[in-house]
């Protein structure tokens, strides 16, 4: 049973449904709690999944602890007449380490998919680095996207027969993504797309940056588009109200920063392939948009995916609004320093990494083995080539 609730967690578990259907192995009976509703749903469209059950917790303005005890409060229901043989739970949403806590009071195997990331500080990124860890004490099988991951769980204890290292399943789905080439709702992207223009694609929303860091982010922006006016700055904004106030009066009226609704997973993933270069707050466009070879600026004190950093193809570059500005400008104007990131290693997937997980799933509940592990430099290599 995978159980996800977010936009991230549906688009990272999509290639293990998947690949768990085609299997001979297993009965796969989605869950989804709808953390996220909107974005969810449609993730579950594009990738052809139509949930077995769904809890829908969301309430607008939800607490994080309304949606950790409406999602154990409806697991426990429905693990009292469904009870699956191993429950799959994704990253370190809410959403994940309520399931997993539910899973294990009824007594049920949890594999962790995308296991051991780590940013060293329990309140950065909050909640994710604590729903992490908790849910590390829980599982039974920890699926680890790079080796970095698995030496973070080696360093808490947890056993080196628990841990398979499989690579990233977003590199699964972003690669069978990018392929569709979704067409854009909005036609100011789809002129965009065939104009030719550089682009800059922002991304802004975590907890931590809110407030007057994310207003330097919005001045930051401002000062960018005046001194880059053939740069077209896209920056889809988050719905989150307190972002929206913070960022976008310093860009508003700027005719070189186009400011949209939160795109679909199938429209983002287009956008950035069509993105000369990005800056982001998330996590999850510090794995996509190595694969893609386009250079990650991070406005972050620190990071849980160190992996890319270390390759080259992501700076951490803090949340100041002048460094920002100097980032931006010297990977726009530097073709070397553009170059040296645009063409590292992306240590996070081969697109395998869904048909690792099922085997060591399968390997867990005794029917099946484990593949070798990801290796990034030997498998991406081999993925490129």
């Amino acid at each position: 049973m995978p159980i996800y609730g977010t936009r991230p967690e549906a688009i990272k578990m999509a290639p293990i449904v998947d690949a768990l259907k085609e299997s001979k192995h297993f009965q796969c009976v989605v869950t989804v709690t709808g953390q996220h509703r909107t974005m969810l749903d449609q993730v579950n469209n594009l990738f052809g999944i139509e949930p077995d059950h769904d809890l829908n917790i969301h309430q607008q303005g939800q607490s994080l602890c309304a949606i950790m005890t409406r999602t154990i409060d409806g697991l426990d229901r429905l693990f009292q007449t469904d009870k699956p043989a191993a429950v799959i739970v994704q990253g370190d949403t809410t959403t994940s380490t309520a399931a997993a806590i539910a899973a294990f009071y009824h007594g049920i195997p949890v594999v962790h998919v995308e296991a051991g990331l780590r940013s060293g500080d329990l309140f950065s990124p909050f909640p994710e680095e604590a729903n992490r860890k908790i849910t590390s004490q829980i599982a039974s099988l920890h699926l680890a996207p790079t080796s970095t991951s698995k030496a973070n769980l080696l360093a808490e204890n947890v056993p080196d027969k628990d841990i398979v290292v499989t690579g990233n399943t977003v590199i699964d789905a972003l690669l069978n993504t990018v392929q569709k080439e979704v067409p854009f709702s909005d036609p100011r992207l789809e002129d965009l797309a065939v104009s030719g223009r550089r682009i800059l694609l922002v991304t802004t929303h975590r907890r931590e940056n809110q407030g007057n860091a994310m207003q330097g982010v919005g001045r930051a922006l401002a000062r960018i588009a005046d001194a880059e006016p053939d740069l077209m700055i896209v920056l889809p904004a988050h719905k989150n109200p307190v972002v929206r106030e913070a960022v976008l009066p310093a860009v508003e009226g700027k005719p070189n920063v186009l400011v949209t609704e939160p795109l679909a997973y199938g429209e983002f993933t287009r956008l950035l392939s069509l993105s000369h270069l990005v800056l982001t707050d998330s996590g999850g466009v510090q794995e996509e948009a190595p694969s893609l070879g386009k250079p990650v600026l991070v406005m972050r004190e620190n990071t849980e995916r160190p992996e890319a950093v270390h390759a080259g193809t992501v700076a951490l570059i803090g949340t100041d609004e002048n460094c920002i500005v100097d980032e931006v400008d010297r990977l726009l104007n530097d073709a070397e320093r553009y170059n040296s990131m645009a063409h590292a290693i992306n240590p996070y997937g081969d697109g395998l990494a869904a048909d690792r997980s099922v085997c060591a799933i399968a390997e867990l509940l005794v029917v099946g083995v484990r593949k070798k592990e990801f290796n990034a430099l030997r498998d991406v290599r081999i993925a490129v080539s």
